[in-house]
């Protein structure tokens, strides 16, 4: 397994992508970069803004989906592209997860950044979380 890291298979047409991590953080973290650096270059972003993050949801692949989901919500309507995410937890409570972090970007400015492609949601197809020898991986498919 590639620990940690992120990467990008082929899809007709779509955006599809493999995250990997030691532990389930870390492959949240790694799949919300994939999905950003699929927008735009994030190692040019600097981490001026910072928003903290906090959902429940049940299920693992639930959770991811929200998370991922909840990141390009606030980069429409916030404005703000991401660069840097920081999951701090991820536990299990009475059947549900709950996840506190953080993600960390600027202010879109049009005349400074140069978006890629549209990222217009997540999707459920082939969403899976699983847990492997070393660690986690996360499937995700997002719709371009």
């Amino acid at each position: 397994m590639n620990i940690p890291g992120y990467e990008y298979l082929p899809h007709p047409a779509d955006v599809r992508f493999t995250a990997y991590g030691s532990t389930l953080e870390e492959v949240f973290e790694q799949a919300a970069h994939a999905m950003f650096h699929v927008i735009i270059d994030t190692d040019v972003l600097n981490p001026e803004h910072s928003v903290d993050i906090e959902l429940e949801s049940e299920g693992l692949e639930n959770l991811l989906y929200d998370y991922l989901s909840e990141l390009l919500y606030l980069f429409e309507v916030e404005e703000i592209v991401f660069g840097r995410f920081r999951v701090d937890s991820i536990e299990k409570t009475n059947g549900s997860y709950i996840l506190h972090g953080q993600a960390s970007g600027e202010n879109i400015n049009l005349e400074r950044h140069s978006f890629e492609t549209e990222v217009k949601a997540v999707t459920y197809h082939q969403l899976k979380v699983t847990k492997e020898k070393g660690g986690y991986s996360a499937h995700v498919i997002v719709d371009t």
